[in-house]
């Protein structure tokens, strides 16, 4: 079994950066893609950045620049560091790991972007 714990959100004026992590517990990020997805109030999940086993990272168009993935195998987790925060990025942020074709989710974690 999987587990999947998210930390960092909050409250951030537009401008501003924060930084999620992501634990994992029960996964080989060395064997595992994983990534960040979120979903918006009253829109579908969608993904932000996917990192794969070997390392590939794909961003969404409207992160790149911003935001930036990163994993520490030694750990098992994941972080994504925003930065240049829009009010758009407002949602909640989910982490994945997919092993054995089978998704897991965390709980998420609120990101509000406000003035």
């Amino acid at each position: 079994q999987v587990q999947l714990v998210e930390s960092g959100g909050g409250l951030v004026q537009p401008g501003g950066s924060l930084k999620l992590s992501c634990a994992t517990f029960g996964s080989d990020l060395r064997l595992h893609s994983s990534g960040w997805y979120r979903q918006a109030a009253g829109k579908q999940r969608e993904s932000v950045a996917t990192i794969s086993p070997t390392g590939n990272i794909d961003y969404i168009d409207s992160v790149k620049g911003r935001f930036t993935i990163s994993r520490d195998v030694a750990k098992n987790t994941v972080s994504l560091q925003m930065n240049s925060l829009k009010p758009e990025d407002t949602a909640v942020y989910f982490c994945n790991v997919r092993r054995s074709g089978i998704s897991y989710w965390g709980k998420g974690t609120l990101v509000t972007v406000s003035s």
